[in-house]
């Protein structure tokens, strides 16, 4: 890959998977990058997620972001190939009870499959539906390795990684940002990515751009188990459960309010029974519930581009961060290092929130 015709200086501000992916493509396309975060690369809510990998479902309604996940698996494929330590558990997912399955509707890597074979895929299910989707060729990740794996090839391609310094404020000059103010200094660039999640608008709103994302919880909870009791990543209406590459049964929950330690426990032994219920092993046992705040915008896409009206800063928030950065990543350092505008990306700018009178609410066909 080509450098670009001079060394432009980009300050990533935030060390999630989504900014470590960012850090690693821009340096690896001839960037001069410094990668900020106020803790250390992946200790936010990259942590805390079920980190499921996969593309569109073929049931999916197409929407904005679709072409941007019709590349992901591609992608991730890449970049095991590419960054040492970057790893996919490839086992694929099943599915059942979500809602009437068409064969009609199958996307390439999707297929029904009967009980017998629902068996053969999860030996250890107590009960096996008549009929379920096993999507082939997802996967999942360890989001706190990939994302450190992500920062040290990044770092190899010359990068600069500032942990335990926390972002204060964007330098505007002339509606211009010239850099970024931090607890430990200041940093000049040519542009800033924001990949701050949650944290995005508190960095936004001096620039005058109300940027309209929400903190939206979820429980991420740890089981220990006998080794090999899910085989794949079996997702339905009322359990979404996967084997972590430690052995721990990974089970990702919707919020319900809880507000202290005890609500998180009672959380967690709700969802033992679900567990013991659902699959044979009375030897579960359960070990964390950790409550994480992903970015939410308001119209529930990505949120991929240039502040509008302020140059030299540029927005990354989103979701569904785990699946997409990979293919955010590459497209973002094409724009930002070569001035390559990503097609993929025009339905995703911020632009789009530049006038609340203008606004309109837009479905995304999946998290």
């Amino acid at each position: 890959m080509e450098g670009p015709s001079h060394l432009v200086q980009v300050v990533v501000v935030g060390a999630g998977i989504v900014g470590a992916a960012v850090a690693y493509e821009a340096a690896r396309a001839g960037a001069e990058v410094v990668l900020v975060d106020k803790s250390l690369p992946a200790s936010g809510v990259t942590a805390d997620s079920f980190a499921w990998i996969g593309g569109p479902r073929g049931g999916d309604a197409p929407d904005p972001s679709t072409v941007l996940r019709r590349r992901v698996l591609q992608d991730y494929r890449r970049l095991e190939d590419e960054v040492p330590g970057l790893r996919v558990r490839w086992r694929g997912a099943l599915m059942w009870g979500e809602e009437q399955l068409d064969d009609g509707r199958l996307a390439p890597g999707e297929r029904l499959v009967d009980a017998r074979e629902v068996g053969l895929l999860e030996p250890r299910l107590k009960a096996r539906p008549i009929r379920a989707l096993h999507l082939e060729s997802h996967g999942a990740i360890d989001p706190v390795a990939v994302t450190q794996a992500l920062a040290r090839a990044a770092q190899e391609h010359g990068a600069r990684l500032m942990a335990n310094s926390a972002v204060t404020a964007l330098d505007l000059r002339d509606r211009q940002v010239t850099g970024v103010r931090t607890s430990t200094g200041s940093l000049p660039a040519d542009t800033v990515v924001v990949t701050a999640g949650v944290d995005a608008p508190m960095l936004c709103g001096p620039l005058g751009f109300d940027l309209p994302v929400a903190p939206s919880p979820a429980l991420l909870m740890r089981f220990t188990a006998p080794p090999g009791l899910v085989r794949t990543l079996v997702a339905t209406p009322h359990l979404e459960v996967r084997e972590a590459a430690d052995g721990h049964l990974l089970v990702a929950a919707g919020y319900s309010g809880e507000i202290d330690h005890d609500d998180l426990r009672r959380a967690g032994e709700m969802m033992l029974h679900r567990l013991t219920a659902t699959f044979d092993a009375p030897d579960i046992e359960l070990v964390s519930v950790r409550l994480g705040t992903r970015p939410m915008p308001a119209d529930e896409l990505p949120i991929i581009g240039p502040v509008p009206g302020v140059g030299g800063v540029y927005i990354a928030v989103m979701h569904s961060g785990v699946t997409l950065a990979p293919t955010a990543g590459r497209l973002i350092a094409s724009e930002i290092v070569h001035g390559v505008e990503a097609g993929q990306l025009a339905g995703l700018r911020p632009a789009r929130f530049r006038s609340r009178a203008e606004w309109r609410p837009q479905r995304r066909a999946d998290a």
